[in-house]
């Protein structure tokens, strides 16, 4: 369990510091969200070192499913933005395939 917490950490911090640098470079904003966003982006990385994982490959995979619901949710709540049916879709496969990767019989 305590794995899922870190995956969820992991896509908020990389969100939020991909977010800030989209804002400063697609928006205009300033320079001085790249120290968040940096900040953010090494919380990411730590996050995932944390994952009860030999490899840090499978690691990653498993995340891919948690980061693209994170960010459809992100889109939701702070783009205002609604996911469309096709979103939802494409998050529950993914999903599917992180439960895959992590609960498979090794």
């Amino acid at each position: 369990m305590s794995n899922i917490i870190y995956f969820i950490l992991a896509a908020f911090f990389e969100i939020t510091g991909c977010y800030l640098f989209w804002t400063y470079f697609r928006a205009g904003k300033s320079a001085l969200l790249l120290i968040p966003a940096l900040t953010c982006l090494l919380a990411f990385a730590y996050l995932l070192t944390k994952i009860d994982t030999a490899s840090a490959g499978r690691a990653y995979a498993a995340y891919g499913g948690i980061y693209i619901t994170c960010s459809l949710l992100w889109m939701y709540k702070v783009e205002n933005f609604s996911p469309d049916s096709w979103d939802f879709i494409g998050a529950g496969i993914c999903l599917i395939g992180t439960l895959v990767i992590l609960f498979a019989p090794r």
